[in-house]
């Protein structure tokens, strides 16, 4: 399966603390669940057990918002730390 990165979310990923390669697991393995504006999302947790901005946390949630597009296009990723 495809997975494209649109530049937007590409430049994101430093800054809400994901990987390319996590955004790719998540949209290939992840849960998936309809989106605003006809888009499909992807949800994902990972095993993290580390610091995010001063703060320990044990998981890492990614949550990608995709549209098909030869494959999937992704068009921004959110983090989320607990």
């Amino acid at each position: 399966m495809k997975i494209t990165l649109h530049p937007h979310a590409e430049a994101r990923l430093a800054e809400r603390g994901a990987t390319a390669d996590e955004v790719r697991a998540t949209v290939e393995g992840g849960e998936r669940f309809p989106a605003k504006f006809g888009r499909v999302g992807f949800r994902r947790n990972f095993t993290y057990n580390g610091m995010w901005r001063g703060r320990a946390y044990a998981t890492k949630q990614v949550e990608a918002i995709a549209v098909p597009e030869d494959g999937w296009l992704v068009i921004t990723v959110l983090v989320r730390f607990f």
